[in-house]
């Protein structure tokens, strides 16, 4: 399914019904990241909508700088499309970001948050500098060099060794993703602000899921977030690495269906 926003085709899915919820991916990935969830929520009477950002998967890149603001300005777009006052929003990693950005700009539009594998806070000088380096290089040399880095970043060990599919499926789409919104979303990473204050402000019951395996975010992240929210539940699932959705599926839906299970008891 596609949509138009400032010109540009941005593509999405949007299966089942009730309660809806929207899960935003990762970088350098796309809404296929999700299959693993949409059975599952679906199927316990949930909406799950899924988009692709701009830039990635099969959604428009479109030209100049993405910030986070853009990003969640796309998502706000979405719902509007869909006619969907409010819903739960969850977001991984660099989803979590954007996350975030709903949240300080748009708190009215987020029914529940669910924050998975991210953090809250900004890049440090050091690693604004090296998402410079990776934004110049994905411009320079295409999608393999960033792909290739991030690759040995998101998976436990065990899963390497036992899903090795599963890998290889993840790092052919960041093989595949479009260098320039790749660009994009590093450096609209690299510029997001330091959003660690405004989680007390947050009044909407949470969801925190971490991976007790992930190479790519410390779990003293996962403690933060799940700190500074006063309503939030937690999830840390044993063997999974920054992938969790994909690699424990199971326990990461059982996690997620509580939770939701959970609002849809109190909205009832």
């Amino acid at each position: 399914m596609r949509f138009q926003r400032q010109g540009l085709s941005l593509s999405y899915e949007d299966a089942g019904a009730g309660l809806p919820m929207i899960l935003i991916h990762g970088f350098p990935l796309n809404r296929q990241m999700w299959a693993p969830q949409v059975k599952a929520v679906t199927a316990a009477g949930f909406r799950l909508v899924t988009p692709d950002l701009r830039g990635f998967g099969e959604s428009d890149v479109g030209t100049g700088l993405c910030t986070m603001d853009t990003y969640a300005d796309d998502v706000i777009a979405l719902m509007d499309h869909l006619a969907l006052e409010k819903a739960v929003v969850g977001g991984m990693s660099m989803g979590g970001y954007v996350l975030l950005d709903l949240l300080a700009r748009y708190p009215q539009r987020i029914a529940a948050p669910c924050f998975i594998v991210t953090r809250s806070g900004a890049d440090d000088d050091a690693g604004k500098a090296k998402r410079t380096a990776m934004a110049d290089d994905a411009k320079k040399f295409g999608a393999r060099i960033v792909a290739d880095i991030f690759a040995k970043l998101l998976f436990a060990e065990e899963t390497v060794t036992q899903k090795p599919e599963l890998v290889a499926q993840v790092a052919a789409w960041m093989r595949d993703a479009n260098p320039a919104g790749m660009a994009c979303g590093l450096l609209a990473m690299r510029d997001r602000p330091d959003h660690t204050p405004l989680l007390t402000t947050i009044a909407q019951p949470a969801l925190v899921i971490g991976a007790a395996e992930d190479r790519a975010m410390a779990r003293e992240y996962f403690h933060i977030l799940a700190a500074g929210l006063s309503h939030a539940g937690s999830c840390m699932i044993a063997g999974a690495g920054h992938m969790v959705n994909m690699e424990k599926a199971e326990e990461f839906n059982a996690c997620l269906l509580r939770f939701l299970q959970g609002l849809k008891s109190q909205n009832s």
